[in-house]
């Protein structure tokens, strides 16, 4: 069997050395990188050669890349790097990096042309002059064989472990059993098609209703199909850190089965919640877990290996045992990992660490997207961007004198935009180029100014200048795919005001697809996927995607499901809704005592409900989420469903508590629904209403209506987890008994038309 890696990958491992520095440099973009090796290869004679292919071997080692170009007229090899700024402020480490891979590829190109020698060539291009600067160094083939060798030779011994649990991996993955024993009803079904789908390389949408172990039943069938399929990795995704949990609560039910199970697990986190100097830069002058970085890391990562579940906890320990950042070691495991546990934007956002390394790395991977109904807006959040005028005038006022000038530019061209806008909300039809040119020299400027003055960066004018790239981004976006531009006026005098810049994407789709095509198969799952047309449509899901629709293990006599139609919740109806909402949750709890959870549209109208609860029955407990709860706050909320307990817990609708968490048995009997969960009516989403329209033909549905209904059923889905369950759903508002809402409720759940609460009772 043979380990293969590609050349970046191995010089990474083997030539990487002193310190972990991550002193902010404006770097070239994606697209600049790229522009920029195609100037360097137009500027060359007609018989160079671009992006060469090249492999070769070292014992079970296959290491392969692609060359940057070739001039065989000058028999030389060029190693492309662009960059922006001091040249010579490059730390010493990075230029010994690109040494390696171009010293492996001179080697590579010779065994591969049977050349006798070769000039090996470093090409620094910066893209602000488009000046190229050239370091050239002679080799004899054998020199470079022995520096090849050399390298493989320090990976070797790495590569050999990996291959051996590599194959205790697969073996044990083909043996695995399932952990329980029996699946539920309808967890079979979903496991069964999963393996199916990664066994066809396809991609699945399953709609499996909540309760019957989705995580296990997607999990499972995937690790299974590792060694038939050859999987390197497989990913679970997830919107929300419970999701997150609920994946290593499985992984540890798992090795619970199978304690020596060879299957690495890494959770990673975001970068704040692993730092652990957060008032510390990250380089070797400032933070003591960066210094030396390089040196120690491979003892940390050899260490980190042998530890099967390296969740934030386990990989902290390790990391902080061996002095090294805990957060750039979850990065480096990512690597040698068999199952990560991430958040989506690890994946699908625009910079992804696993996406890009699955590209660089060339990884056979299989996707798991969970509770995949948050990546329509997920999605549109990752390939959308804002500007806020009130933080470029924070901004101008700290600005070094260098930089006045730019930023004027900018702000003179943000107020004629908005000059003559006599509405507070005004969407547009283009991008005001103007506007974008003045942007784009403001980006040139203050990146050119960070990399003259590295230290001492002002926090407000970096956090500015990273705004300004996201939308510089997205704007370079916008002609291709459907987004909304607009701009968001407020007058703070007769003679001065001051605006929001929206960059909004309408449809994810295009953006998403190249990522679920790039890995052999992915499975998206929810208990809310219904109308399946309207993920398709929204998630570029490729042609040949497979539907499936669980059936729910739950009997309709589990569920009581109430729907109350003399009451409106629409925003005109508040005030009149709050004493028959209060008086049907009062005569809901004394019918039978327990815990509920009492789902509202707004903070406000949450409150108001409770306060007139806890004012004309005073003797029922009720605890209430607040705005901007932390994880403490949460898990404090979730303590109070304690079982055979009693009392109402307040939530927003689409919240924290709307879906992810796990009450079982008597923790949650019930739960009050006071809402379509209906988006708010407001002038954006009256635009995206317009665009869907146009699009699909659906506005009113494709914004308001099935985003609404996806938040009720979530939530609903919180009060039967198991087939021994029992519980009570009123849903309060008129529009539930419409025919279009109901026909897009759960099946399962048995309504019957024009009821009321008080009558199911």
């Amino acid at each position: 069997m043979s380990y293969r890696i590609a050349v970046r990958a191995l010089c990474e491992f083997t030539a990487r050395s002193g310190d972990l520095d991550l002193r902010f440099t404006p770097s070239p973009t994606a697209e600049e990188g790229m522009q920029g090796h195609r100037t360097v290869a137009a500027r060359r004679n007609p018989g160079y050669q671009s992006e060469v292919s090249l492999e070769g071997r070292h014992g079970p080692l296959l290491v392969k890349g692609r060359a940057d170009g070739y001039d065989p007229q000058q028999n030389l090899l060029e190693e492309i790097k662009t960059y922006r700024g001091d040249l010579s402020r490059m730390p010493d480490n990075h230029r010994q990096l690109h040494w390696a891979q171009a010293r492996i590829y001179g080697w590579l190109l010779c065994q591969s042309l049977q050349l006798p020698a070769i000039r090996v060539s470093l090409v620094y291009f910066d893209i602000q002059s488009a000046e190229e600067t050239a370091l050239v160094q002679e080799h004899s083939a054998e020199q470079l064989q022995a520096f090849f060798e050399q390298q493989c030779t320090i990976f070797l011994e790495w590569a050999q472990q990996q291959l051996q649990h590599r194959e205790a991996r697969d073996r044990a993955c083909r043996e695995l059993a399932f952990p329980h024993g029996q699946f539920r009803p309808g967890q079979r079904h979903l496991a069964e098609s999963v393996y199916k789908a990664a066994s066809t390389g396809r991609c699945l949408l399953a709609q499996a209703p909540t309760g019957i172990g989705k995580t296990l039943g997607t999990l499972f069938p995937m690790l299974k199909a590792m060694a038939p399929q050859q999987l390197d990795k497989v990913l679970f995704l997830t919107a929300k850190t419970p999701g997150r949990q609920l994946a290593l609560d499985a992984a540890g039910v798992l090795f619970a089965q199978s304690p020596r199970l060879p299957l690495r697990v890494l959770e990673l986190v975001a970068r704040d919640k692993a730092c652990e100097h957060p008032d510390k830069a990250c380089h070797g002058e400032s933070c003591p877990l960066a210094k030396g970085f390089y040196q120690r890391l491979p003892a940390a990562r050899q260490a980190a290996s042998q530890v099967a579940l390296l969740d934030r906890q386990a990989l902290r320990q390790v990391a902080l045992e061996h002095q090294v950042c805990p957060y750039y070691l979850s990065q480096e495991m990512a690597r040698w990992s068999d199952l990560v546990v991430a958040d989506y934007n690890y994946y699908f956002d625009f910079t992804a660490l696993l996406f890009s390394l699955a590209q660089a790395d060339q990884w056979r991977l299989a996707v798991l997207v969970d509770e995949a109904h948050n990546l329509v807006e997920r999605g549109r959040g990752m390939f959308s961007a804002s500007l806020d005028q009130q933080q470029l005038a924070l901004a101008r006022k700290s600005a070094p004198q260098a930089l006045k000038r730019s930023l004027q530019r900018l702000n003179r061209e943000w107020n004629a935009l908005h000059k003559d806008q006599i509405t507070p909300y005004q969407a547009h039809e283009c991008l005001p180029q103007a506007l974008l040119k003045a942007l784009d020299l403001c980006v040139a400027a203050i990146g050119d100014y960070f990399n003259e003055h590295p230290q001492g960066l002002d926090a407000g004018l970096q956090g500015l200048y990273f705004e300004l790239l996201q939308f510089a981004r997205v704007a370079a976006l916008f002609e291709e795919h459907p987004f909304l531009f607009d701009v968001s006026k407020r007058t703070l005098s007769a003679r001065r005001s001051l605006s929001r810049l929206g960059l909004r994407n309408v449809v994810p789709a295009a953006l998403l697809r190249p990522r679920l095509e790039a890995a052999h198969s992915v499975v998206l799952f929810s208990a809310t996927l219904n109308p399946q047309h309207y993920y398709r449509d929204l998630l570029g899901l490729p042609e040949s995607t497979v539907w499936l629709d669980v059936e729910s293990p739950f009997a309709a006599t589990q569920l009581d499901v109430q729907i109350v139609n003399r009451i409106s919740t629409r925003y005109a109806h508040r005030q009149a809704s709050l004493t028959p909402i209060v008086e049907l949750m009062a005569d809901q709890f004394a019918a039978r005592p327990g815990n509920y959870l009492a789902f509202f549209s707004s903070f406000d109208y949450l409150q108001q409900v409770a306060e007139r609860l806890a004012l004309e029955h005073p003797a029922i407990p009720i605890w209430l989420q607040s705005r901007g709860m932390d994880e403490a706050s949460r898990g404090d909320f979730l303590q109070r469903f304690q079982a055979e307990g009693q009392g109402i817990g307040f939530a927003v609708l689409g919240g924290a508590f709307g879906e992810g968490i796990d009450l079982p048995g008597s923790r949650l009997i019930g739960a009050f629904v006071a809402t379509l969960g209906l988006p708010q009516l407001n002038a954006v989403n009256e635009q995206m209403k317009q665009r869907m329209a146009g699009l699909f033909g659906a506005g009113y549905d494709y914004t308001y209506l099935y985003p609404g209904l996806q938040k009720v059923v979530q939530a609903a889905g919180r009060v039967i987890r198991s087939q021994a369950d029992r519980g009570v759903l009123v849903l309060i508002d008129d529009r539930f008994a419409e025919p279009r809402v109901r026909q897009l409720l759960p099946r399962w759940w048995a309504i019957g038309s024009g009821e009321t609460a008080q009558d199911c009772r």
